[in-house]
């Protein structure tokens, strides 16, 4: 009976009410009393003071010092204690003096606290005070100001007047400054590779956010297992603190299997296998194959770190691989070898420039044909992503060319590019909107005789035009047979609607061609809906897209992958 008595009790319930209503002060009551427990009538009679007192000062810490505050115990079950309060008037700010002295004063990014309450006439709140007070401890700490202190902090209050004045004045000494970076631990790196990892050089004002890029650019190198920085001010010598970093080499080879499936191509595999450090200066390799029924192909790639390492490299890489384009109207055998220099720019692009020769073997339709290329070529990137994985706001950016000149090692003249723009918003939180378009040109002399599939267009399929098979949209030859086109557009507009929390409904409209004139060109458009489902690798996405210029009925289109 004690048993079940135990599991029956009830906690007493806590009722408070503000007159006039004010929300803010009743959550703070609220907060401030708490879980009033399993207790009887009695119990809460003797609690009585205790709770009066306890809201008493959850008022006062929001200006409220003339608060009535009065309770009564109602025995019911379970027994009630009510509050009621009649706030008053709110204790008024007079004067606010928040004060910034020393080097720090100086500084722009040293901002004082933005607090439209902590002006003149504003009510009293105990805590934005003492927020104010932890914002320029903070902002001391993250600039390097580890002798700063306030020399006058104060809150005074005439509750009788209705009146609090305020006084924060801070003297932020002297800032101290970041020493030279040493590292220590399992490494088997030259000195000189790791300093071209540190983002600042020595004797840098000290700031925090300097010690963040430290350790993410050691992190995001490859190399490392764990990455450890300290750059303590209690070791520091005429305010200059040393930077020590410990690190743990991440094991050299790794080895990946994966599968996958989309409709474009059925299902693929793919095998990687890489080095990541081959020698003290940094120096990884590795290869990589992928299997699919119109698509096989292997790379090799040998990189070569540059300055900084993380971001900058020279590849040389090499590869083969064998197509079958447009459903087998056409084949390509594709052989390429070639520098590339990856850099990083300031402004947030990312720049590929390569010196490729290619020798591809191809078919298009019964036509047969060797091509050889040597192509210089360059490419900007941009993303802007608040996710890598599942974006709800974000665009990307990306601009490739890439020419060939008969007679320098290249049997034709051609000029190649391509132009994709992605963007991505959302609205009111479940309201997704997308939208893609891309525009892909080759110009040759000889194009129908001399330029190799990998250099013309396709559309149609997933990633392209919905609705259509995959590359299916394409220039024809007199037997039937899709070659490819000098130019491609491709278009897409879509809308998302979030049902539950990871997972989306969308409808879209996709229109594009490829086609070998720009003067009025056919385009192929198709509307459809589908469904996302946001696994840990990105939304997996199934759509049924519905062709509006061509015969045919609903086609299924299945894809993964970040949607920018």
């Amino acid at each position: 009976m004690l048993f079940s008595a135990t599991l029956l009790a009830e906690d007493a319930r806590l009722v408070v009410s503000v007159q006039p209503a004010n929300n803010a002060l009743k959550s703070n009551v609220e907060g401030y009393i708490g879980n009033l427990g399993e207790r009887d009538a009695e119990a809460l009679q003797r609690l009585r003071r205790v709770v009066e007192g306890q809201a008493e000062k959850a008022a006062q810490a929001l200006g409220y010092y003339q608060a009535q505050i009065s309770t009564e115990v109602i025995e019911q079950t379970p027994p009630r204690l009510n509050v009621r309060i009649v706030p008053g008037e709110p204790v008024r700010l007079g004067n606010v003096t928040v004060r910034i002295d020393g080097p720090a004063s100086q500084m722009r990014a040293f901002q004082l606290p933005k607090d439209a309450q902590l002006t003149s006439g504003a009510r009293l709140n105990h805590g934005r005070y003492e927020a104010a007070k932890r914002h320029i401890q903070n902002m001391a700490s993250r600039y390097g100001f580890f002798r700063g202190r306030f020399t006058q902090q104060s809150l005074r209050i005439n509750p009788q007047a209705g009146v609090a004045d305020i006084e924060l004045v801070y003297d932020s000494g002297p800032r101290y400054t970041l020493g030279q970076v040493s590292f220590d631990g399992d490494m088997p790196f030259d000195d000189e590779l790791l300093q071209r990892m540190v983002p600042f050089p020595a004797d840098t004002p000290y700031d925090s956010e300097r010690i963040a890029e430290l350790y993410e650019a050691l992190r995001s190198s490859g190399y490392f297992e764990s990455v450890r920085v300290d750059a303590s001010p209690t070791v520091a010598e005429q305010q200059v603190i040393p930077v020590k970093v410990h690190l743990q080499t991440r094991l050299p080879r790794t080895m990946g299997l994966g599968l996958g499936f989309s409709t474009d191509v059925g299902p693929r595999g793919r095998i990687q296998w890489e080095r990541h450090w081959a020698n003290p200066q940094g120096h990884s390799y590795g290869a990589e194959m992928e299997l699919s029924a119109p698509r096989q192909n292997v790379g090799l790639w040998y990189d070569i770190p540059g300055n900084p390492p993380m971001t900058d490299k020279l590849r040389l890489a090499g590869g083969y691989q064998y197509e079958e384009l447009a459903n087998t109207d056409s084949l390509s055998r594709l052989l390429t070898v070639g520098p590339e220099w990856h850099s990083k720019l300031d402004s947030g692009w990312q720049r590929v420039i390569s010196l490729k020769w290619q020798r591809e073997e191809y078919r298009l339709g019964d036509d047969s044909g060797l091509s050889t290329l040597l192509m210089p070529g360059i490419s900007y990137s941009y993303l802007h992503s608040d996710s890598r994985i599942d974006p709800n706001n974000g665009y990307r950016l990306q601009f490739d060319a890439s020419v060939a000149k008969e007679g320098l090692l290249s049997d034709s003249d051609v000029v190649h590019g391509n132009v994709l723009v992605k963007g991505l918003t959302t609205l009111w939180q479940n309201h997704r909107f997308l939208a893609r378009a891309q525009f892909g040109g080759t110009e040759s002399k000889g194009f129908n005789s001399s330029v190799p599939p990998s250099l013309r267009f396709f559309a149609g399929g997933d990633q392209s035009v919905r609705g259509y098979d995959y590359q299916s949209l394409s220039p024809e030859n007199n037997d039937g047979d899709r070659i490819g086109g000098r130019y491609m557009v491709a278009a897409s507009a879509e809308y998302q609607y979030s049902i539950l929390d990871k997972w989306r409904v969308a409808t879209f409209y996709d229109t594009g061609n490829a086609f070998n004139s720009l003067q009025m060109p056919s385009l192929k458009s198709a509307v459809g809906i589908g469904v996302r489902w946001v696994s840990p690798v990105g939304p997996l996405r199934l759509d049924l897209a519905h062709p509006l210029d061509d015969e045919g009925g609903v086609r299924l289109h299945f894809s993964m992958g970040p949607e920018l």
